[in-house]
């Protein structure tokens, strides 16, 4: 009888062990996980880059060379459901969108007299609003809010990096019913000398699929060099890939700190005043611009200028192996397994509760 009932609570004493070991390393293993990608998004800046508030640009933290894997990529993490675009406009009196246009981006169009004297599709007193450098927080959702007060549109040229750090931005832009384009994966100056080729496309593929990553769906097939600065061979890349290619006809300096936003205001309208047309260039970036908005579209609404929205006429495909680049560089799981693609109720079920 004693030699069973030690037996008995030996064995319960070895259980109790294995179970607490059990639970101390499953404790440790999750402390020491990667982040789930929704928890890197919620991250804080670093204070460093968080205070470039009113830079130009963002080339200081240009990205390194991508190593492009030959093999096909795995099957990415399953995409969110299409952003839903509102598009209803309660102010009767706002500046609105008098004319929508659709562009094929066949063989890579440019547009903006600046760089490209081709393509002359606005008529007088015609305007399209251009913003490059989103997503960035506060700052863009100031652009948005005047843009939705005049319910108005814009094309939004955005920064990859960016993109990756504020997705849930991004899809506010893509929600509201503009149009998003690219502007490279980290801003750097694609014509710059230390720049090769193969680098510079880097940029402009691994840009596009940032983008995508964030919005959950492809971008429309635009793009805006950094800096307006361009070189004749990424200019015909960019026809092999249908985009179109966007410079400006009017450029509001708004990145220079000693802009504020009156001088913003008078730069666009004396220029605008001038030409009578023209693709606006603006930075949502900077915090300057989404506090001087209200009172350009208010200047252009009495002026008795009209917004011209930008649409794509055919979709644009982002490149796999660039797909399978941004999902490595988020440190995304994307091994084979199916449990990877599982929701979660069917992996966890509450099955007691008090």
């Amino acid at each position: 009888m004693r030699n069973a009932l030690g037996l008995m609570l030996a064995s319960v004493l070895a259980a109790v062990l294995i179970a607490g070991g059990w639970y101390f390393y499953s404790s440790r293993a999750d402390q020491g996980a990667p982040k789930t990608t929704a928890a890197r998004a919620a991250d804080p800046l670093p204070a460093k880059l968080a205070a470039k508030d009113d830079v130009e640009t963002t080339a200081a933290i240009a990205a390194k060379p991508i190593a492009v894997a030959a093999a096909p990529a795995p099957a990415p993490v399953p995409a969110p459901a299409p952003v839903q675009q509102a598009t209803t406009c309660t102010n009767p009196n706002a500046l609105g969108v008098s004319r929508v246009v659709e562009i094929d981006t066949t063989g890579g169009p440019g547009f903006g007299f600046e760089q490209f004297k081709q393509f002359d599709f606005l008529a007088d007193k015609e305007v399209v609003l251009t913003f490059d450098d989103s997503p960035w927080p506060h700052n863009t959702p100031a652009v948005l809010k005047a843009l939705a007060d005049e319910c108005t549109k814009g094309l939004f040229f955005s920064v990859g990096k960016h993109a990756t750090w504020h997705p849930e931005i991004l899809r506010q832009v893509l929600a509201q019913g503009h149009t998003v384009g690219t502007h490279t994966w980290s801003h750097v100056n694609l014509a710059g000398k230390k720049m090769t080729e193969q680098q510079a496309k880097d940029e402009i593929e691994k840009g596009f699929s940032a983008v995508k990553w964030a919005l959950g769906t492809n971008p429309s097939p635009f793009f805006r060099f950094p800096q307006l600065s361009q070189s004749p061979a990424l200019v015909s890349y960019l026809g092999t890939r249908n985009l179109g290619i966007f410079s400006t006809d009017i450029d509001s300096f708004d990145f220079r700190k000693e802009n504020t936003p009156d001088k913003i205001v008078n730069n666009v309208m004396t220029k605008l005043d001038k030409l009578g047309k023209g693709i606006i260039l603006m930075h949502d970036f900077q915090k300057r611009t989404g506090e001087a908005l209200p009172t350009l579209l208010a200047r252009l609404k009495a002026g008795g200028y009209k917004v011209v929205q930008i649409k794509a006429k055919t979709t644009f495909d982002s490149l796999p192996e660039y797909d399978e680049a941004i999902l490595k560089e988020l440190k995304v799981p994307t091994s084979g397994s199916a449990t990877n693609a599982r929701p979660v109720s069917s992996v966890v079920q509450t099955v007691s509760q008090r």
